[in-house]
């Protein structure tokens, strides 16, 4: 059985919520969207949109209510539509068994590449401590600054959710789930860039620790050894640290654990950057472009599957994941407001750095 929920014209008159925006709103036209639900006031904004947002939004947040700015075609609008439901008190024992359960699983992961199984004697999970330390320390940032900067802008979030996997690197990364609308381009920008960059300002210095630790030494064509894969920055690190291009004549730096799990810090926010779907690239790509952002999003995906098939077939679960988290993007509450210059230096700061941690084959 279904139950029809309360719509807006029914709680509030129609000319109730018009006294709220004619001030704001030159208003044109006005209509019932989402089954009576919402009311769209079409025209043309009396105020630049940001102080337009801020009046509404004071307004009708008292009465439970959300406004949403658009322009399209030169026409502004103002959606006005129940505020969501929050959600009861959050349960963090999930996120602390599910973050229990990555370190038993990343140090496994870490134990079992020296050459250990901890299955058959437990003892010797120690040897994946290195491992497993660095990629957490690197993951956890990463999470951490989504959160702290989501709260920053008034956004609910939860706490970070690991994903333990038993077999390969330990884990699947990390994510938060966002409980609310953002109010701007601003909010999906910052937050979106805030974890890969402080990710990164870990995984750098551990990469380099770690390649310090590491030999240079013939490479081996062997079962059980695999190449990992050259970025920019990656062969940049390795030459600063070593004093030689690598691979080369025939030798290869072979990484030491803690190298390891900055080598794939840097993999991670680099897929982490690409400008699609629920990625936090694309969160930076939609505050940059606006609706504009799905035709890049497109192509995106139509790279990895081109990667995928004839580089390496890892980019097709990639581009997979992506289809099925969804490649569109949810708009703001203010969706007219662009970023400001500074921004916009940096996002585009943030896609030459993509070009130099993208690794175009991880694994040989």
């Amino acid at each position: 059985m279904q139950i029809r929920g309360p719509t807006v014209s029914e709680e509030r008159s129609i000319e109730e919520l018009r006294a709220q925006v004619e001030d704001v709103l030159l208003v044109g036209d006005v209509s019932l969207r989402q089954g009576g639900r919402a009311v769209l006031f079409s025209g043309r904004l009396l105020w630049d949109a940001e102080t337009a947002f801020s009046l509404l939004y004071e307004r009708l947040k008292a009465k439970g209510l959300l406004p949403f700015l658009q322009r399209r075609g030169g026409q502004d609008s103002v959606l006005i539509v129940p505020a969501p439901r929050e959600r009861g008190k959050p349960r963090p024992i999930i996120n602390l068994l599910l973050f229990v359960a990555t370190i038993l699983t990343t140090l496994y992961a870490g134990a079992a590449n020296e050459g250990f199984n901890p299955l058959e004697n437990p003892a010797t999970l120690k040897f994946g401590i290195p491992f497993a330390s660095a990629l957490l320390l690197i993951l956890g940032t990463h999470e951490l600054s989504h959160y702290f900067v989501a709260q920053r802008h008034g956004l609910r979030v939860s706490l970070p959710y690991f994903i333990p996997v038993p077999i390969g690197l330990g884990t699947f990364g990390a994510f938060i789930r966002m409980e609310s609308v953002a109010k701007d381009r601003k909010g999906f920008f910052d937050v979106g860039l805030a974890g890969p960059l402080a990710g990164l300002a870990i995984a750098i210095p551990i990469l380099i620790l770690g390649l310090s630790l590491s030999e240079v030494r013939p490479i081996i064509n062997e079962p059980g050894y695999f190449q990992e894969g050259n970025s920019l920055l990656y062969l940049t690190l390795k030459y600063l640290v070593h004093g030689q291009m690598l691979p080369s004549r025939g030798v290869d730096v072979f990484l030491h654990p803690i190298a390891f799990a900055g080598w794939i810090g840097l993999m991670i926010t680099g897929v982490n950057l690409l400008p699609a779907g629920q990625l936090d690239g694309g969160h930076v790509a939609y505050a940059l472009l606006g609706g504009a952002h799905k035709w890049v999003a497109q192509l995106i995906l139509l790279f990895l599957m081109g990667l995928g098939l004839f580089l390496w077939s890892g980019w097709l679960l990639w581009a997979l994941l992506i289809l099925l988290s969804g490649p569109g993007h949810p708009r703001p509450l203010n969706d007219i407001t662009e970023l400001d210059k500074g921004r916009k230096i940096i996002g585009a700061l943030a896609a030459i750095l993509l070009l130099t941690i993208f690794t175009l084959v991880p694994f040989s």
